[in-house]
């Protein structure tokens, strides 16, 4: 049985906790490793992994604490230098070279972030979980995708009215239309999917000021007919 429990889904933090029934494992280290322990019961020697997406804080201030916890982590050459981490811990990973974490069969890919970001393919017998964050653009298309964990960071229009108002500075919105997903990016995914098997969907990393969970919800609900949840709440 497939649970998805997220522990910080926001540019404060970033954390998830997937399992399989057999194999527990996080998804990003941006939460305070105190946070995760009461999030998942104090049963932190169960978890057989850690994956991380990118080198950015919210998703990896804590994982010299998760290292330190005994858990391997997992992260592209760029995001392990850039952290400057040296630890038996530590586990190099490349774009579209799958690998096992017990139960799971993992398949990392390439995003258009940051050097050396990537999102995840994640796969245990019939399920298989699409996991992309703090992107704008994948090349990528899966077939027979199960629960998909997307950001949908913002919406154009509310980010463009933001930007004009100057409630936003024109050089921090130019940096999110390039580096995150928006709705219609969302959007645009589902529809070049093959959502025939599709479960549920996960909205991720919403903005504060820059999205609205109603109208997010709406729109995906509509277009994928399986329950949709915003990470963290609504």
């Amino acid at each position: 049985m497939i649970t998805i429990k997220t522990i910080g889904s926001s540019s404060s933090g970033n954390c998830y906790h997937i399992s399989d029934g057999q194999t527990p494992i996080l998804l990003e280290a941006g939460i305070r490793l105190q946070k995760v322990k009461q999030a998942i019961g104090f049963k932190i020697s169960n978890v057989n992994g850690c994956l991380l997406s990118h080198f950015h804080g919210d998703h990896v201030a804590a994982v010299k604490d998760i290292i330190k916890a005994g858990i391997d982590c997992y992260m592209s050459r760029e995001t392990a230098e850039h952290l400057k981490l040296s630890s038996h811990r530590l586990k190099i990973i490349e774009s579209e070279k799958q690998f096992q974490l017990g139960s799971w069969t993992i398949l990392p890919f390439d995003t258009i972030h940051c050097p050396g970001s990537l999102g995840f393919l994640i796969v245990s017998g019939d399920e298989k979980i699409l996991f992309l964050t703090d992107a704008s653009y994948i090349e990528y298309c899966f077939d027979g995708l199960t629960r998909i964990m997307i950001e949908c960071n913002y919406i154009t229009e509310i980010l463009q009215e933001n930007i004009d108002r100057g409630l936003i500075p024109q050089s921090l919105g130019k940096r999110i239309f390039a580096t995150h997903f928006s709705l219609k990016n969302v959007v645009g995914l589902l529809r070049a999917n093959d959502l025939s098997q599709l479960k549920e969907v996960h909205l991720l990393h919403l903005s504060n000021d820059n999205s609205n969970a109603e109208i997010m919800l709406d729109e995906v609900r509509r277009l994928v007919g399986v329950p949709v949840y915003i990470a963290g709440g609504v």
